[in-house]
């Protein structure tokens, strides 16, 4: 592992193994960690490169010839489905003079649909939806002998598809997306899979949220690693009912489904950190939604089937937890994954999707989106708290004063 993923690595592990036989001047974090445009170049390098990034959904680009551009670490990626159907992530440029091959007109995502092929606006060079060079104006007089199969798009060396999110990896030598995830993997598909057990079945819904906030990207991203020493931010939030079951009168962000649950943390070798739940084997069904029936009889019913399709490991419920370097979930209420995109050392584009299962009745997908809509995204209650702390944290770490002192992420 590179210094920089190493400091990256750190900087964000709250929960670290061993943390107790640490030396405190190990647990030390270097200002310009959150500040430095070098550093962040050395991040970009070393992390972003090496990692599988988090880069959309499969449901943005469900037919062969649809297209999707995405800005990532500055630069913008060009997500096709072949007549396939299989999935493909370029570089967006024209590998003739570099041209944009979908011009961005402004900084969001631009989907379409190519009807045969990709063509350059600029000298017209033709690419195949799955990248490969396939026309050349005036071939035989301007390009002789010309090999097209050696000037395909730029593709990333590794793209998954794991349950409908779709991860690009540019290092050809990393490891495979499954075994990158590690014992992760069994956290993470709590919060992608069905509420009653079953592998996946989820759909994100309400569109993808996406804003830009001036703060360095390891915070939030940290944030998820199982922090929960900053709930006194939440304080007011949790003072007012704003939970799924809030008609009720239940008081707090949640609802109380977790209130018997043994609590975990845990620390994967490759950066990740989780933070779960383990009921206890005797624990009761909450019951909930008793406003409405339909909503009731749901979660039940799922709660009854997990039980029955996984027996004792029906036991463990997700929290939160951050797949390293920079994708968060949520895996209870609010279910939804959260990718932090930095622009530079001070600026992170979110990305926040709203997760449901994806045949639930439209009486439980109402509810979910009027909850998320109160907790999570540029206008959720919590949100709010945690953006004005990451805001906040990146301005204090500017200044030659401050930058002279480290960061004690010394925590057992």
């Amino acid at each position: 592992m590179s210094d920089a993923r190493e400091l990256a690595a750190r900087a964000l592990k709250h929960f670290n193994e061993g943390t107790t036989d640490q030396a405190p001047s190990q647990m030390q974090i270097p200002v310009t960690a959150y500040t430095d445009e070098a550093q962040f170049q050395a991040e970009r390098q070393a992390v972003f490169f090496e990692s599988p990034i988090a880069v959309a959904l499969s449901l943005e680009i469900p037919k062969p010839g649809d297209f999707l551009t995405q800005t990532i670490m500055r630069k913008t990626l060009l997500l096709t489905r072949d007549k396939e159907g299989a999935l493909h992530c370029f570089l967006n440029v024209c590998r003739h003079r570099g041209t944009e091959l979908v011009p961005l007109k402004d900084p969001g995502p631009t989907t379409g649909h190519f009807s045969r092929s990709i063509i350059c606006p600029y000298h017209a060079w033709s690419f195949g939806l799955d990248g490969s060079l396939v026309g050349l104006p005036q071939q035989e007089k301007l390009y002789p002998g010309m090999d097209k199969s050696a000037w395909s798009l730029i593709e990333v060396a590794q793209l998954e598809n794991y349950k409908g999110s779709i991860w690009a990896t540019w290092d050809k030598d990393a490891p495979p997306f499954l075994s990158y995830l590690g014992g992760a993997k069994e956290h993470l598909d709590l919060t992608l899979d069905h509420r009653d057990g079953s592998p996946g079945g989820s759909e994100a819904f309400v569109g993808v949220h996406k804003w830009v906030v001036p703060c360095n990207w390891k915070l939030p991203s940290e944030n998820f690693l199982g922090d929960t020493y900053h709930n006194i931010s939440h304080r007011s939030v949790d003072l007012v009912g704003i939970g799924p079951s809030a008609a009720q009168g239940t008081k707090g962000r949640r609802d109380a489904e977790l209130d018997d649950a043994q609590h975990v943390w845990i620390s994967f070798p490759g950066g990740h950190g989780v933070h779960s739940a383990m009921k206890p084997a005797d624990a009761e069904y909450h019951e909930a939604f008793q406003d409405n029936p339909i909503v009731a009889d749901y979660y039940r019913h799922c709660y009854e089937e997990r039980k029955r399709q996984l027996g004792d490991k029906s036991r463990l419920l997700p929290f939160v937890g951050t797949i390293f370097p920079n994708t968060s979930y949520h895996g209870g209420q609010p279910r939804a994954l959260c990718v932090w995109h930095p622009h530079g050392p001070e600026e992170t584009e979110i990305w926040r999707i709203f997760l449901v299962d994806a045949n639930a009745p439209k009486e439980v997908k109402e509810l979910l989106r009027r909850y998320y809509m109160r907790y999570s995204g540029p206008a959720g209650m919590t949100e709010q708290d945690d953006m004005e702390n990451w805001n906040y944290a990146t301005a204090g770490a500017r200044g030659p004063i401050a930058r002279r002192h480290p960061f004690n992420y010394q925590q057992s």
